[in-house]
């Protein structure tokens, strides 16, 4: 099976290159790394749950197409939320990034390792 890295040169805030690849193919399979509401200037989204979970949640589609894949792919996805209060007004933002078949998915609180209100990976799988 072979394994290709896609999207290695990204940085975050002040330029600092990120040591991670954000997408990985193994196979049929894509592993996309851990996304958070970071914008292209590598600071994170101003604002709520609302605004971050949909910058990351564009991160993610962005993330996924390094790696020719759609949010139609995933398969499982992994969320950690840095307030268990976000979690509904969460649910609803992502409710809209897939209208109709949804993914496995684990939520579950936890201290980021960033100053972001919410951390998702995803995993897909496109035949390639």
């Amino acid at each position: 099976m072979s394994i290709k890295h896609f999207g290695n040169e990204r940085s975050g805030a002040g330029g600092q290159k990120l040591p991670f690849s954000p997408a990985v193919r193994a196979g049929d399979f894509v592993y996309i790394s851990g996304q958070v509401a970071m914008k292209e200037n590598g600071e994170i989204e101003y604002g709520g749950i609302e605004s971050q979970t949909k910058r990351t949640m564009e991160n993610v589609k962005t993330a996924l197409a390094l790696a020719g894949c759609t949010l139609d792919d995933v398969f499982k996805m992994t969320v950690w939320l840095d307030d268990t209060r976000d979690f509904w007004t969460f649910n609803r933002v992502y409710a809209e990034f897939f209208p109709g078949e949804r993914p496995a998915r684990s939520t579950v609180q936890a201290k980021l390792m960033v100053d972001a209100k919410i951390e998702i990976e995803a995993i897909a799988y496109k035949p390639e």
